[in-house]
């Protein structure tokens, strides 16, 4: 906490004595590659007047943050909390904010940085090196009736589970083949976390159209992750209001225009079209996002640039969930 309270006074020194700060060469969207293999995301605009910005940070959403501030022209402080309750020597409970503090070097349309959050004790600081670049604007909604496409690739043969593989070889793997359905089962045993992992196809693709059929038991919770970078949400939010974290949407980012899903234990079909970074959703043959621009990966993702091909990956720690007839359609260019 030491260092935390240092980094503090240093910051707002350094806002005393800056002058003719131009907060303009931040402002635009960043995609950002963390140490260990994560991916995150922040963009930063004007907001009425005043600076601001919105964070994604490995998993979980992409969020506001609590504050946004420069240093100078080519530095800038980015700071989320969350508040943790404690319990004190007198056995009452102590409530505190958690801080994570992210210092954010530019260099033209590159970033680097570091971030910084106490421990859990708060007696050390834990940290964690990024760099990033700015994204070019989204493109204009592509014509998808003049796309043409190549040969469907059947990622999944009802067989086995030949071309998939583990995103991380140090977990378990819960998937498995039952009657020519691809389903995934993470069971903990009592007594014991078991950490299951995520699978992904061995073959990597850039646009695509993607089509499969899913079966979600009750309160179950999966993820289709286009080029492993973009989730579309697999859930039972059958009956809830739209949000975007339910069912076909892209998580956090693009809530469905309508509700389209089945109860929960039947097979529903998903149709997914990734184009000139714009995502179009048909879940059980009703459009629910329609050509709506992708501005920056979802929590999860295992790469950050959107240029770059990538693999489908689906979530497998979460929850039970079923999958068959996996096919996908590459776009021709």
């Amino acid at each position: 906490m030491k260092k935390i309270a240092l980094l503090f006074i240093t910051v707002f020194t350094t806002i005393l004595f800056a002058s003719a700060q131009k907060p303009s060469g931040f402002y635009g969207m960043w995609t950002i590659e963390i140490e260990g293999g994560s991916v995150g995301w922040l963009q930063v605009f004007e907001n009425n007047g005043f600076l601001d910005a919105e964070l994604l940070w490995r998993g979980g959403s992409v969020t506001p943050v609590q504050s946004v501030f420069l240093l100078d022209d080519d530095n800038l402080m980015v700071m989320r909390a969350g508040e943790v309750t404690r319990e004190g020597k007198d056995g009452k409970e102590r409530k505190m904010v958690a801080p994570h503090l992210f210092k954010v070097t530019r260099s033209g349309d590159r970033i680097s940085g570091v971030s910084m959050q106490p421990a859990r004790d708060g007696m050390k600081t834990n940290q964690a090196k990024f760099y990033g670049w700015k994204l070019p604007d989204v493109p204009p909604a592509p014509d998808l009736s003049k796309v043409k496409y190549g040969q469907p690739v059947k990622l999944f043969n009802g067989k086995d589970l030949s071309g998939w593989k583990l995103t991380n070889p140090n977990q378990v793997n819960g998937f498995k083949v039952i009657d020519g359905v691809l389903v995934n089962d993470p069971v903990q045993k009592e007594g014991e976390r078991i950490s299951y992992g995520n699978i992904r196809t061995e073959q990597e693709f850039e646009d695509f159209n993607l089509t499969l059929e899913v079966n979600i038991p009750q309160g179950s919770n999966s993820g289709v992750y286009l080029r492993g970078m973009y989730e579309i949400q697999v859930m039972d939010s059958y009956g809830r209001d739209l949000d975007s974290h339910n069912m076909g949407a892209l998580y956090s980012r693009i809530t469905p225009s309508v509700a389209a899903e089945k109860p929960a234990g039947e097979w529903q079909t998903m149709d997914i079209t990734l184009c000139n970074r714009h995502v179009t959703v048909k879940l059980n043959g009703t459009t629910i996002i329609d050509n709506q621009p992708v501005y920056g990966p979802t929590g999860g993702a295992i790469q950050a640039d959107v240029f770059a091909a990538g693999p489908i990956y689906l979530q497998g720690d979460h929850g039970k969930v079923s999958y068959r007839n996996m096919v996908l359609m590459p776009i021709v260019k």
